[in-house]
């Protein structure tokens, strides 16, 4: 599935002629691979060793041309870091308070809230989101003992 995803990503650069680099692959890559929502400083860290001369500002000017092109979605919480997410299709998230996991989940029942907030304000919606909040296994499991 991930390959299958980076292959219509890949296809997707190349209609758009966004010049495929090395590095512009393997910050791809790891964000197809991840299930971690990085931040950009998390793409710089793990690819740092590979990419010596790959600066911060590449990986965010890399990741905005994605954004651009719809492979990414930006997300943003309040003051923290923007993160990244590859799933582009409509899905919500479950962040936890103490370590800042987020992890995807879906539930298709949602999306009838935007036709009856049409309905109810008169406005023209665009798209919705939800956040849950919580503590990840790890983290409640760390609290009980």
């Amino acid at each position: 599935m991930e390959n299958e995803r980076l292959h219509h990503a890949l296809q997707s650069l190349k209609s758009t002629k966004v010049r495929m680099t090395p590095q512009r692959y393997a910050i791809l890559e790891f964000l197809f691979s991840s299930e971690s929502h990085p931040t950009a400083d998390d793409i710089y860290k793990a690819l740092e060793d590979k990419f010596p001369n790959m600066s911060v500002a590449t990986v965010y000017n890399n990741l905005r041309v994605f954004k651009d092109v719809g492979l990414v979605k930006e997300l943003t919480y309040g003051d923290a870091s923007s993160r990244f997410d590859s799933v582009t299709t409509d899905h919500y998230h479950v962040i936890c308070e103490s370590c800042g996991k987020i992890v995807d989940f879906h539930y298709p029942g949602l999306n009838e809230v935007e036709t009856l907030a049409e309905h109810v304000t008169g406005f023209k919606v665009t798209n919705h989101r939800m956040e849950i909040y919580g503590k990840c296994p790890t983290c409640k499991n760390q609290t009980q003992h």
